[in-house]
């Protein structure tokens, strides 16, 4: 089975927000004083993992847990192990994003569990900056869970967001240390998701730019090489590591969009920067059997977006979507 959307696009690739909980408050996805949703509004573990069963019966081949950070979910790894079982068997990987504040507790049961690779978010090495971005953060418990996560055998790729004035100087050695490790590096450009106590538009910074930047340093030359996200890779001749470009401000990659997510809720997002969406909680609860909720994912797809509506309002300084990334897990 297959899902295609209006557009041709293979649906094949989930993204599940297991939690909209962090136990960080990076400045630019929350504000500081966050309200979150009560526990009693949450699917259960199982009844995600039944979810996910549905997706992956109909095609879906990669699923990616989110959050929030997925890692603060309580008995998350109960979810891990069960959504294992499918791999071989109608999936073919299991990940997870994660701001590495966990990773030396989960590292060696997640290789356990089948999983090879996991994004881990990064955007300073420096230990001042990274408690001001993330307001609650400390580098040395991220940097001890990439330690763990590398000892029990799992491929990391960082991911950064570019943010000017900030960390926009740091990238060059960022990338020099990331790929000396064997880790490859991924810049995003800040997106306009929910009401932050910063000002988007100042923190704003064109990848662009920042290629062009790189450029005077590196020799960056452009390949195919994919992971089944959006991002776009260059080769770095002096390091022979990968860096990859996420672009939905400056260079959209609705085009290629395979992607669906699904929040700890059970709403359905078709596009991260659209505010439509499908409930599957209410035929998921609403009958033992899997036929509603199928049909209701059937129906989603089929109004599936040609692409995002992405655009920093620099009259307004409002957010083009009003809810914040850790309710879509990204």
């Amino acid at each position: 089975m297959s899902m295609i959307d209006p557009f041709g696009r293979d649906i094949s690739y989930l993204r599940v927000s297991v939690t909209d909980r962090c136990d960080f408050r990076c400045t630019y996805c929350m504000a500081e004083d966050m309200t979150f949703l009560p526990k009693k509004d949450l699917l259960s573990l199982e009844e995600l993992e039944r979810l996910c069963s549905v997706f992956i019966a109909k095609g879906v081949r990669k699923l990616r847990l989110t959050g929030g950070e997925p890692l603060v979910r309580k008995n998350i790894m109960h979810l891990v192990r069960q959504l294992s079982s499918h791999l071989g068997n109608g999936l073919d990987e299991l990940t997870l994003t994660t701001n590495g504040s966990q990773l030396a507790r989960f590292a060696g049961d997640l290789a356990d569990c089948g999983i090879r690779r996991i994004n881990v978010s990064l955007d300073t090495l420096d230990p001042a900056k990274f408690r001001q971005v993330t307001r609650w953060g400390e580098l040395s418990k991220v940097l001890q869970g990439i330690d763990a996560a590398q000892a029990a055998g799992l491929k990391i790729k960082l991911n950064a967001v570019a943010l000017k004035g900030f960390n926009d100087d740091e990238i060059a050695p960022m990338l020099r240390w990331a790929h000396g490790r064997g880790m490859d590096l991924t810049l995003i450009e800040t997106m306009p998701m929910g009401e932050i106590d910063a000002d988007r538009t100042d923190q704003y910074l064109p990848l662009s730019l920042l290629r062009g930047r790189l450029e005077q340093e590196f020799n960056l030359r452009d390949i195919g090489y994919k992971t089944g996200g959006p991002a776009r890779y260059v080769e770095v001749a002096e390091t022979g590591g990968r860096l990859g470009f996420i672009t939905p401000m400056t260079h959209n990659f609705c085009e290629s969009c395979n992607r669906v997510r699904l929040t700890c809720t059970g709403t359905l997002y078709m596009c991260l920067g659209q505010e439509d969406a499908a409930d599957l909680r209410t035929p998921l609860r609403a009958s033992e059997g899997n036929e509603m909720v199928a049909q209701a994912i059937d129906e989603a797809i089929g109004r599936k977006p040609k692409g995002h509506d992405f655009v920093i309002d620099r009259r307004t300084r409002r957010p083009a979507v009003s809810r914040h990334m850790s309710v879509t897990g990204g």
